[in-house]
């Protein structure tokens, strides 16, 4: 079964190979709009939009708390490369995404579930096999044409994020210098263990332009493949694994 919605302004799909039922259906859709509403910075009514506005540490969820500690967190490991501060607005999407599904995958565990799929906005966690029994299959798209995908992926209990400005144009910024725009990366694609590293990390090493992809090769667990502005690609050491050939 598949089935995919709109919410967090983009299109979430999952896919559940056996045992799928619209109760675990629905209730992976309503966590992501619980998320949704807590974390968009678009909503004037979100968590996220009052402690902008001023609410105080006090009335924070937990969740909101959790967040912004991994998002510190982050910023340490990637040397300030992560950065939730823009302006004086807090802005954890860099790394809610990716932790958002990472949860939704463990509610289908919960329900004993082995073999899925979840994909928000292009970021994936899948879990076992494919309807066919085998490890699932993800593309990555040619940042100059998003029609064509240049490589495909066998993954099993893995997630993969990519980062780029091919879709929504210049939305990450290198903190160390904020007016600077990434003009000479295209994409950068990264495997790990869960989506939530993957996109966190993803986030962070594209924020560093052309090193990003040394960054990436230097975390254990963590492999990347990055597009550079003169169509080069770059890729970390253990990528090739992953690469279905002659697909």
């Amino acid at each position: 079964m598949t089935q995919t919605q709109i919410i967090m302004g983009m299109p979430i799909t999952i896919e559940i190979t056996h045992g799928g039922s619209q109760p675990i259906f629905d209730k992976v859709f309503n966590y992501f709009k619980k998320i949704d509403n807590r974390f968009s910075t678009y909503k004037s009514d979100s968590e996220i939009s009052k402690i902008n506005n001023g609410l105080e540490a006090s009335r924070w969820s937990k969740s909101m708390k959790d967040v912004f500690k991994l998002c510190e967190q982050t910023k340490e490991i990637t040397n300030g490369y992560f950065d939730i501060d823009h302006n004086g607005q807090l802005d954890p999407s860099g790394l809610v995404k990716g932790w958002a599904i990472d949860n939704a995958a463990n509610i289908l565990r919960k329900q004993g579930l082995k073999d899925f799929y979840v994909e928000a906005g292009g970021d994936i966690q899948v879990s076992g096999t494919n309807s066919e029994k085998k490890p699932w299959a993800i593309g990555i798209r040619n940042p100059f044409n998003i029609n064509e995908v240049i490589k495909i992926v066998s993954l099993s209990n893995e997630g993969v994020a990519t980062s780029g400005t091919y879709i929504r144009g210049q939305h990450i910024y290198n903190p160390k210098n904020k007016n600077q725009k990434i003009t000479e990366v295209k994409s950068l694609s990264v495997i790990a263990g869960n989506v939530y590293e993957a996109d966190r990390f993803a986030t962070a090493a594209f924020a560093m332009g052309r090193k990003g992809i040394k960054f990436i090769e230097s975390i254990p667990g963590l492999e990347g493949y990055m597009v550079d502005d003169k169509k080069i690609a770059t890729y970390t050491t253990g990528f090739e694994r992953y690469v279905i050939k002659n697909a």
